[in-house]
């Protein structure tokens, strides 16, 4: 969306490398690669403190500032999990959910915007895409806090999917039991609501998820290469 003005650069150092991987049909893009996993089954409960709730709408932006600095001095791709908000601390990781049809998503925030009323956060494009927003162009979304993650030793994992409804995580991730081993749930809390991430193996090399990926991609599903 062109809804930003002039971005101010601030200098703190990239730490995600992150890309919308769509279906097999779509346009190769980069794989999305994220840092730091929490182990199959544990449940994160982030409880410290009161983590701060917004509710409003969401826009996104895409190829007009692809490859540009963002306000955190980081290079703008539209492929990674990022966003914009105008106050929470730039590194601060949201969970963005789309109130219309319980899709979720992790962001990090690493610009400042959007300059337009009304709006209380701009998405990358991959960060549209996987929550259903990006033909409309906006949604009424919540934005919520979350704490930092448990450091692990890195190894990859394939995301299919992030649900607040744990019934539909479940049935995904039933589905995903016929053609592959190594499928689980993760659960993490925030201090309003519950998520559940569907799942699959945990690779000790980056190659080997992607070889996955592309099996999910190619049977319609819309995958995410993470290690958190």
């Amino acid at each position: 969306m062109k809804n930003h003005s002039k971005r101010f650069i601030l200098g703190v150092g990239c730490f995600v490398l992150l890309a919308n991987f769509l279906m097999a049909c779509a346009s190769k893009r980069p794989i999305p690669i994220e840092r730091r996993i929490p182990p199959p089954e544990q449940k994160v409960v982030l409880k410290e403190g009161a983590p701060a709730v917004q509710y409003g709408m969401a826009s996104w932006y895409g190829k007009d500032f692809h490859g540009k600095p963002t306000s955190s001095g980081e290079i703008y791709d539209m492929y990674q999990l990022t966003c914009a908000h105008n106050t929470f601390p730039l590194g601060t990781r949201v969970m963005v959910t789309h109130m219309e049809n319980g899709k979720s998503v992790e962001l990090k925030v690493n610009d400042r915007g959007p300059f337009v009323k009304d709006r209380i956060i701009d998405l990358s494009y991959a960060a549209a895409q996987l929550i259903g927003m990006y033909e409309k162009g906006t949604a009424y979304v919540k934005v919520e806090t979350i704490g930092p993650v448990i450091e692990q030793v890195e190894r990859f994992t394939l995301q299919v999917g992030s649900f607040s409804d744990q019934e539909n995580a479940q049935r995904v991730a039933e589905q995903l039991r016929k053609n592959f081993d190594g499928v689980y749930v993760t659960t993490i809390e925030t201090q309003t609501q519950t998520y559940h991430r569907v799942r699959v193996g945990q690779f000790d090399r980056r190659e080997d998820a992607l070889g996955t990926a592309e099996k999910l991609s190619q049977m319609g599903y819309k995958v995410l290469v993470t290690s958190r």
